[in-house]
């Protein structure tokens, strides 16, 4: 396991930056690969607790290489607003332990400000951005209008793009939305100063990330969001702007697919999703309640109320199918001890119709109905199993039922928020 993936296959908030953190104590190196600071990992370790949004969650062991790939767009301010916060943690952060690539694309304001923007433009049919500048940014890296950190780097550069581009975004923030224009000195003078903070920290990741594969390394891939949320295979347009799968990290990161060797999907053990969009087995009742509560289900990044309801076997079934998953990890079996009975969606009733994917088409996923196999559930809280022979009965079968149905073993259980937390019940 020379070089393998860690990623969401749900509507995210699976809990990838525990597992990433559980399985990076044996990685050499932690790569992110897409996504921005609108991502949230909440990681524990012994009696602490960090939040992390774009730094991997590998920089909370001394002695791995932490990368932030060409796939992800960087806010420096919110880089570095994290790093502080993280070494006043007492955790350390340096050159030799994270780098960035240089072809990563830079967050402006103007892409925060248009985002809100047109979010507030959309009215009630808003998506949900976080309003962080993600999209506006892949927007603009689509459009090769982009600034990127190598552009960043050197100031000739940044001049002559930040003049051309500025002038453009000013014209759309002013003459379409009628909102005051940026000014070019003060974005100028603010981004030259990252840009001399970045500078030691800026590398060709391709390089140097598949160097260490070519030598052995441990290279552990950490996705953000989830499959769900994948510009092709998400719920679109209730989605993020990158590619959240197994096959964004060979563009992400610059490494070949025959590189990757595993892709392990983690899955909650029961859905969640934040903003709008159809949700089949979303649970309108005192049990989603009991469930949100019960999980802490709100978001990291934004505080927001997450949407609970069933495990959705068919959305699992659809994420190993287009990631090549090779195996689970199941999260938060805990939360659901105490319900007498638990739900499991095996298929979803279209227009008299039965399937067993995820329709592209919002309008017929909204329609879709789910099917259920009903499990009984446990009683006994769990949080101190340390050994699959440890779960009950009912768990384990709840546990081969995901396995039956996505032909895809389960190879790690979660039963709470700390490292020790975990089991390995098969190999990865």
């Amino acid at each position: 396991m020379s070089a393998f993936i860690v990623l969401g296959a749900q509507w995210g908030d699976e809990g990838k930056g525990k597992m990433t953190d559980y399985l990076a104590e044996n990685a050499d190196v932690v790569v992110r690969f897409q996504g921005g600071n609108n991502a949230g990992h909440t990681v524990v370790v012994g009696e602490k607790e960090y939040k992390l949004h774009l730094i991997p969650s590998g920089i909370l062991y001394n002695d791995k290489l932490n990368v932030i790939g060409n796939g992800v767009v960087l806010d420096p301010k919110a880089l570095f607003e994290e790093i502080n916060y993280l070494e006043s943690l007492g955790v350390e952060i340096t050159p030799d332990r994270l780098i960035i690539s240089d072809r990563a694309h830079v967050i402006m304001p103007y892409h925060r400000v248009l985002d809100g923007i047109k979010e507030r433009a959309r009215g009630n049919k808003d998506i949900g951005t976080t309003g962080k500048g993600i999209g506006p940014s892949y927007t603009d890296k689509m459009e090769r209008s982009g600034i990127r950190v190598c552009d960043l780097i050197h100031k000739e550069v940044f001049e002559e793009n930040l003049k051309e581009t500025l002038e453009v975004k000013n014209k759309i923030i002013t003459e379409v939305f009628g909102e005051e224009a940026l000014d070019y000195d003060e974005i100028y003078n603010e981004y030259l100063g990252y840009a001399e903070k970045l500078r030691p920290f800026v590398k060709d990741i391709s390089v140097i990330v598949n160097k260490k594969i070519k030598d052995g390394k441990e290279v552990l891939f950490e996705g953000a969001q989830g499959t769900l949320l994948d510009i092709d295979y998400g719920t679109y347009p209730y989605v993020t702007s990158s590619s959240t799968i197994a096959g964004g990290v060979c563009i992400g990161a610059g490494v070949g697919p025959t590189a990757i060797t595993n892709a392990v999907g983690i899955a909650k053990a029961y859905t969640t999703r934040v903003g709008k969009g159809p949700f089949p087995t979303e649970l309108l009742d005192s049990t989603g309640d009991w469930v949100r509560e019960k999980g802490h289900e709100f978001g990291v990044t934004t505080g927001r109320a997450r949407r609970c309801g069933w495990l959705d076997l068919v959305i699992l079934k659809t994420s190993a199918r287009v990631s090549g998953l090779t195996s689970f990890a199941v999260t938060k079996i805990d939360t659901l001890a105490g319900l007498d009975t638990l739900k499991v969606c095996t298929g979803y009733r279209l227009n008299g119709e039965i399937i067993d994917y995820v329709p592209a088409s919002l309008e017929d996923l909204a329609k879709c109905k789910p099917i259920y196999e009903e499990f009984q559930g446990w009683d006994d809280s769990i949080a101190n199993a340390r050994c699959y022979k440890d779960l009950p009965e009912n768990a384990i079968k709840y546990l081969k039922k995901i396995e039956d149905f996505t032909e895809t073993k389960v190879s790690i259980v979660s039963v709470g928020p700390k490292r020790d937390q975990t089991m390995i019940i098969s190999e990865i």
